[in-house]
This record gives C-alpha cells, structure tokens and sequence, in this order.
C-alpha cells in the first residue's frame, strides 16, 4: 500500500509542477539587462574602431554594425545556454535592447578611429 501511495503522491506533484509559471526575480532580470547593456557598448565601440581602422565608410560601416550587433546577440543567446526564457522575459530583450545606444557609440568611435588613421 505504501508504494501506491508513493506513486500518486509523485504524481501529485508533477502535476503541481506542470501548472507552476516560472517567475524571474526582479533584480537579476536587470542585472542581466545591464550585461546586456554593457555587451552590446562594448562590442558597439570595438567594432567602431575596427570600422574606423579598415577604412569602411557610408553603408558599409553600417552593415558591419548590424554584423558586429548580431555577433554579439548569438553571443549573448550562447552564454544563457540557448535557454533565454530562464534569464528573460522574451528574445527581444537579447536581440533588440541596447541597439541604438549602441548605434550612436558605434558612429562616434567609427568616425573617431576614421580621422585619425586616415585623414590625419
């Protein structure tokens, strides 16, 4: 009789479990933003340079924006271990958040590293 009720009482809770929505804790979700945040200036100042150095100007300065910022959002998605909904709330968040901070960074070093190596 024991080991039937062992069985339902484990059944039991794997039910409980399957109607359990999982939370994020509020602070860790902005710490993870702000990684996110960081990662993306980072990259976005790295790649304005290289752009700058190489010599990139007009749309393929640009372009090589967009593939430096999906570079670092595959990145982003591989260091959560491709399991985003455990450290998000949704894949716009990796994808999508910090792009035009990151733009304005980008252009400022791009032009920056440009001048210098070569019209100066």
């Amino acid at each position: 009789m024991d080991g039937h009720n062992d069985s339902s009482a484990s059944e039991k809770k794997l039910s409980e479990a399957a109607n359990v929505v999982p939370t994020l804790n509020a602070e860790n979700l902005q710490s993870n933003m702000k990684v996110i945040y960081y990662s993306r200036t980072f990259m976005s100042i790295i790649g304005g340079v290289i752009a700058g150095i190489l010599g990139f100007t007009g749309l393929t300065g640009f372009i090589f924006y967009f593939l430096v910022m999906a570079v670092t959002s595959v990145g982003l998605i591989a260091k959560a271990g491709f399991t985003v909904h455990s450290y998000f709330d949704s894949w716009n968040q990796i994808i999508l958040d910090g792009f035009l901070g990151g733009l304005l960074s980008f252009v400022l070093f791009w032009t920056f590293a440009y001048d210098i190596v070569h019209i100066f």
